[in-house]
C-alpha cells in the first residue's frame, strides 16, 4: 500500500510540476474533471440499461462490440468525458487512469 501511495504521489508531483502548466493543472482540477465525467457517465448508464449491461460484463470485446453497434451511445459517453478531455488538452503532464486508480486503492485499503 505504501508503494502504491508513493507511486501515486510521485505521479501527482509530475502532474503538478511548476511553471510550464496552466493554472488548472492541479490535483483539484483533475479530481473535479473526473467527478464531472463520472457523474455524467453514471447518469447516462442509469438511463440506458443496455449500455449498463454491456459495460458491466467487464469483457472488453463485448463492450467494444456493443458500442460499435451503438455509435450514438458512444458519442453520448464521449460527450460526458468532455471535462477530462479538456483538462488533458490544456495540461502537458497527465496522471494516468491507472495511477488515479492506485490512489483510490490506497485510500480505501
Amino acid at each position: 500500500m505504501i508503494r502504491i501511495l508513493a507511486t501515486t504521489l510521485a505521479a501527482s508531483a509530475l502532474f503538478l510540476a511548476p511553471a510550464a502548466h496552466a493554472d488548472n493543472c492541479t490535483a483539484t482540477a483533475l479530481f473535479t474533471a473526473q467527478a464531472q465525467t463520472a457523474g455524467g457517465i453514471a447518469n447516462y448508464l442509469g438511463s440506458h440499461p443496455d449500455a449498463e449491461a454491456a459495460i458491466s460484463t467487464a469483457d472488453p470485446g463485448a463492450i467494444r462490440n456493443y458500442f460499435i453497434g451503438h455509435q450514438d451511445q458512444w458519442a453520448a459517453l464521449q460527450g460526458a468525458a468532455a471535462p477530462l478531455k479538456t483538462l488533458k488538452q490544456s495540461c502537458p503532464q497527465q496522471v494516468s487512469a491507472g495511477q488515479v486508480a492506485s490512489l483510490y486503492d490506497a485510500l480505501v485499503s
